[in-house]
């Protein structure tokens, strides 16, 4: 079963290379299909069109499409980390070659922009106690990638 709505993510050349990333920074994810250019078409016979794959169920594609159009930070994809281990395994991953940013923001290799999450984030944001959520925004504002204990001692101290 696929979703109603997919990403559809516009590479100058590299596509296949971006997927094959991706695939192996996700423990579950896959390559579903690759298709290429005809004769007679936008792009080079025989060179990659399109790749399929597929990140925690989640399916994109990618598109060869040219020079015409670059990634920008306006559109990310957030990634719900559990554990620490989660958060740092991601951030290392998707930052080689690729540009840190704040508050768990990130511009992989390719400039495609990530958001490394613990999943307590938003509780803690989120809380009655105006006064810890704005020590955690506070303790946020100052990290590039996350770092849940020390969100949680923001938290803890208010």
């Amino acid at each position: 079963m696929t979703g109603k709505i997919t990403p559809f993510l516009w590479f100058d050349g590299n596509a296949e290379e971006a997927a094959n990333f991706y695939v192996s920074v996700f423990e579950n994810a896959k390559i579903r299909s690759v298709s290429r250019y005809a004769e007679n078409s936008p792009g080079p016979a025989g060179t990659v069109m399109t790749v399929e794959f597929e990140l925690e169920g989640q399916r994109f594609i990618a598109l060869n499409g040219g020079p015409h159009f670059t990634f920008t930070p306006a559109i990310s994809f957030s990634i719900d980390c559990k554990t620490q281990a989660e958060v740092d395994t991601f951030w290392e991953r998707l930052c080689e070659g690729g540009q840190p940013g704040q508050c768990g923001w990130l511009q992989d290799k390719f400039g495609v922009s990530w958001q490394v999450v613990p999943s307590v984030l938003p509780e803690l944001l989120t809380s009655d106690d105006d006064e810890k959520s704005d020590a955690t925004l506070q303790a946020m504002l100052k990290m590039a990638k996350l770092d849940i204990e020390t969100l949680r001692a923001a938290y803890d101290r208010s």
